[in-house]
């Protein structure tokens, strides 16, 4: 009898966390899917041709978002260009070469506690050392160097666990075979994982382009065309940074949303792609 009355509990106990586990995994769904449909709604009707190929032009009062278009690209060709040999040569030196373990875990506790900092910070200590100490002024370079101390602990924890998948024996087989350090790392270490190391590369994209608080601080927010070496060391404003400044500074929510609506494509496009390179990636490493 005892029992039954136990295998009772024990039958209601698990239906009960089901149902829960269901309501939460419906809750978020259906959250995630209120947001993408209600800023498409809202967006995708106000994104035109003239809005996309345009500058502001305070005479006749027309709005573009070119410039801004630009200065995200020029932000995030110049982050990855310092981003990714630091973060993926310090995982390697982490991973491959350093024999002091406590300085490794201090480093990898160091690199998770600045993923954890908010972003507002590190615009602060951005305009501070960037800006006036090295002198960079309100820049795109100065904000682009922002984003390379925030997105390096992304990039080295991810090199770092992408480097960990690849079995010992490879290593342990090209040693055998009489291949230097530097030589089994960049054939056969590198190779076994670099689907895991695209794919936070581009995730690190997504996170550039969602950035806007440490932007505020250090890139400024001009409207100005430039190529990119001009614009590197001028003022701009990003998508995201333009987004604010049309929402709360001017009031134009159609122009807000239609940029929200292009961040949110391009996000989902570039969550599609990491998830597809990383498929591509272990489908040619199974063969």
């Amino acid at each position: 009898m005892q029992k039954e009355q136990i295998s009772k509990k024990r039958i209601l106990y698990t239906r009960l966390m089901k149902m829960l586990m269901i309501l939460s995994a419906a809750l978020t769904c259906g959250l995630v899917l209120f947001l993408v449909i209600y800023v498409l709604v809202k967006g995708i009707p106000n994104i035109t041709w003239e809005l996309l190929s345009t500058k502001p032009s305070y005479l006749s009062g027309s709005i573009g978002i070119l410039p801004d278009i630009l200065n995200t690209l020029y932000m995030i060709i110049a982050t990855l260009l310092f981003v990714i040999p630091l973060g993926v040569g310090a995982a390697i030196y982490l991973t491959e070469y350093a024999q002091n373990k406590k300085m490794v875990a201090v480093i990898e506790y160091a690199a998770e506690t600045l993923s954890g900092i908010p972003s507002i910070i590190y615009g602060l200590v951005g305009m501070l050392f960037f800006c006036q100490f090295l002198n960079m002024k309100t820049s795109l370079l100065a904000g682009a160097c922002t984003l390379v101390i925030m997105n390096l602990p992304t990039i080295m924890r991810t090199t770092q666990e992408s480097l960990k998948t690849v079995p010992q024996s490879y290593r342990e087989g090209a040693f055998g075979l009489g291949a230097g350090k530097w030589r089994v790392i960049r054939t056969v270490v590198l190779p076994g994982c670099v689907d895991g190391i695209i794919t936070g590369c581009i995730l690190t994209v997504g996170r550039i382009l969602g950035e806007s608080a440490a932007l505020l601080f250090t890139a400024g927010f001009a409207h100005s065309i430039y190529n990119i070496i001009d614009g590197l060391g001028s003022a701009g404003a990003s998508l995201t940074v333009a987004l604010y400044v049309y929402a709360k500074e001017q009031g134009e929510f159609g122009v807000a949303f239609a940029i929200a609506a292009i961040l949110m494509i391009l996000t989902l496009l570039i969550n599609l792609l990491a998830t597809q390179v990383g498929r591509y990636f272990k489908k040619r490493r199974d063969i």
